[in-house]
């Protein structure tokens, strides 16, 4: 029987972690270099916590399905990192950051996570100047801030619109750093196809080379899953086409429980779609909604040139809506609001499914000068794509699959229900609710990484019996064959689809039933369509070529064969979520405004289901969620 223990530490909450890392046991550091920790991901969070665990003398061994960790994904984020600095001296201050995390998940995710997260925040600011990050200043010198939504001070830094990529060179220089030194193996091109339990305890993972198909063993005393999310579930999404769920769900199938997996966030400016046969999507940073003002027409169909359009024909419909936050509302609002609208029949473009996002007030308060100094290459990225000019005309844009909120079930010390198992950054659930708020998963990555998990993975391995085990244990030798003859089968199939086309037709149906809204009657639709799918999948997908050499096909099939397994997680937690909160949006619960409405009374906890095999119910644990700082009420950013 699964229990459910977050080990959040007692006393006030402003104590918790500094109580917390004096309670816990320590790893003498003589003894540090006897115990292996295998760290699945480069990402900010993966990469962070292996030069960290490196540098405290810990055996590291890093993993990347890339050919250099400078390819995670973490190099696309672009707006950047929320820190309590308070450097504008707009009221900021660590409890502003932790409530407004807090209400902006729409009170669905766990106090003590987040208050750790806004704690810490300052020390990533700190570590990352020290690293060298060239973040954005002031004339005089002083680090710069800007708004993102879901908030009414300036508290995000940034370095233009690469924040992502330049706080990962960072990171990635700090492993370097430890690769030189020989305390951090690297392995790339390989991606983790399962993970080893030996007495219900993680002691491994097995790995395919991408390149010559070889299928490995790696034993250590506890593995680090910092392996992202799994918004590519929809095929379409802002994430990097290799960014996938299967090692949180071989995690999931191995005993670790997943926690709401039904909370994604759809980012609200993205480039529209333009295509059936388009492969994946474009984010426009979110700090864009600074200085952008989102409008449609005021007349459905209008078809003129935006700038045909007088000024009182226009509908800046989110600073009518939210005075308050205006176009800085948090994500979940700001897509709801332009699906709405559209759907309405006021959206502009070739499909009508885009609204604009104008920068002539802008322009002409600030000067295109400074403007361009901001955003200039997100606004050439816009003109490459698009060839529309956004300092002459307003941009389009529409929601897109981002991130998800949803992850492997974690406790305080970021382990989850496997003993030495751990999961940190997006493969976790802890800090978000049901909402992410922008420049919120920097933040999360690294202090996961830097910070949190350095200070949580020797109280697991203080109390660790050393043993002789290694790759030769029949779990290790078991988990290959498994691996290796789902990877057979799927060769031998020899079916008329290709992998896309049966991942673009599960993207259609999750979109549809699971996406920006839901409701009860789609939601059950799904669930009787995705067993047929699934065993259409194994009955006639097509996947050329051998397991014994480069096989991208073969790599597209394996991930999606577990899309066509987790998707059902998904739908059955949207299912029993009979209410709306954040991202989730059950079109049965909602005020009469047209806003979630939450039921704290049935759903103030977590979601936590429990694989029980292919096609089977999962079981689901709760676990209840406690608010003593931000006491629950309805969300207003009105």
């Amino acid at each position: 029987m699964v229990e459910l223990n977050a080990n959040i530490p007692e006393g006030p909450m402003a104590e918790k972690w500094t109580r917390h890392k004096f309670g816990v046991k320590l790893v003498n550091p003589s003894n540090k270099r006897k115990y292996k920790v295998l760290v699945v991901g480069t990402g900010l969070a993966g990469a962070s916590a292996a030069a960290t665990m490196a540098e405290l003398g810990y055996q590291v061994e890093s993993f990347t399905y890339s050919d250099t960790p400078r390819r995670a994904h973490s190099i696309a984020a672009q707006g950047g990192i929320n820190a309590a600095k308070n450097y504008p001296n707009d009221g900021d201050s660590t409890h502003r950051l932790f409530y407004d995390t807090v209400k902006g998940g729409d009170y669905r995710s766990r106090e003590a996570n987040v208050h750790r997260l806004a704690e810490v925040s300052n020390q990533i600011i700190d570590h990352c100047v020290a690293q060298g990050i060239p973040f954005a200043r002031e004339y005089g010198g002083n680090l710069a801030n800007r708004s993102f939504g879901g908030a009414q001070v300036s508290r995000t830094f940034y370095a233009r619109g690469q924040t992502g990529q330049q706080l990962l060179l960072g990171a990635y220089g700090a492993l370097q750093k430890e690769i030189s030194k020989g305390s951090v193996k690297m392995h790339t091109r390989c991606e983790l196809i399962d993970v080893v339990t030996i007495d219900g305890r993680a002691r491994g993972i097995i790995t395919r080379n991408l390149v010559s198909g070889e299928i490995e063993r790696h034993v250590g005393d506890a593995v680090v899953l910092a392996t992202g999310g799994y918004g590519n579930v929809f095929y379409l999404s802002t994430n990097a086409m290799n960014c996938n769920a299967s090692a949180a769900w071989r995690a999931c199938k191995k005993g670790a429980l997943f926690a709401n997996p039904c909370f994604t966030q759809i980012h609200p400016t993205c480039i529209p779609v333009h295509g059936d046969y388009q492969s994946k999507l474009t984010l426009m940073s979110e700090s864009l909604r600074n200085d952008g003002r989102i409008w449609v027409p005021k007349k459905k169909s209008d078809s003129r040139p935006a700038s045909e359009i007088p000024e009182d024909e226009r509908d800046y419909y989110l600073e009518r809506k939210y005075p308050s936050f205006g176009n800085l509302v948090p994500r979940d609002l700001a897509s709801r609001n332009a699906k709405e609208i559209c759907d309405a029949g006021y959206g502009v473009g070739p499909t009508g499914d885009a609204v604009y996002l104008d920068f002539s007030e802008a322009i002409g308060r600030l000067g295109r000068d400074a403007i361009e100094a901001r955003y200039g290459n997100l606004f050439e990225m816009y003109n490459r794509i698009t060839d529309d000019n956004p300092y002459e005309t307003p941009m389009m844009i529409y929601p897109a699959v981002h991130y998800t909120m949803g992850g492997l079930w974690v406790d305080y010390n970021l382990m989850t229900t496997v003993p030495g198992l751990y999961a940190i950054g997006e493969a976790n659930f802890s800090d978000h609710g049901a909402n992410r708020l922008g420049a919120s998963a920097l933040m999360q990555g690294l202090a996961d990484g830097y910070f949190v998990l350095p200070n949580t993975v020797n109280n697991y391995l203080a109390d660790l019996e050393r043993d002789s085990v290694d790759v030769s244990h029949p779990a290790f030798v078991k988990a290959e064959q498994t691996a290796s003859a789902k990877l057979d089968k799927l060769l031998a199939i020899k079916g008329t689809r290709t992998v896309d086309d049966f991942h673009r037709e599960l993207g259609l149906l999750m979109w549809n039933e699971c996406g920006m809204a839901r409701s009860e009657a789609g939601l059950k639709k799904a669930l009787e369509e995705l067993p047929k799918l699934r065993d259409a999948f194994w009955s006639d997908v097509n996947v050329p070529g051998s397991g014994d050499d480069l096989n991208q096909a073969l790599e597209k099939a394996n991930r999606v064969a577990d899309f066509l397994e987790f998707a059902e997680f998904m739908l059955r937690d949207a299912l029993d979520r009979a209410e709306s909160c954040g991202g989730h949006f059950r079109l049965e619960s909602q005020t009469e405004e047209g806003e979630a409405l939450r039921d704290d009374e049935a759903f103030a906890y977590v979601s936590a289901w429990e694989f029980k095999g292919v096609g089977e119910e999962p079981v689901l644990h709760k676990e209840p969620l406690v608010f003593e700082e931000v006491p629950l009420s309805q969300r207003s950013y009105k």
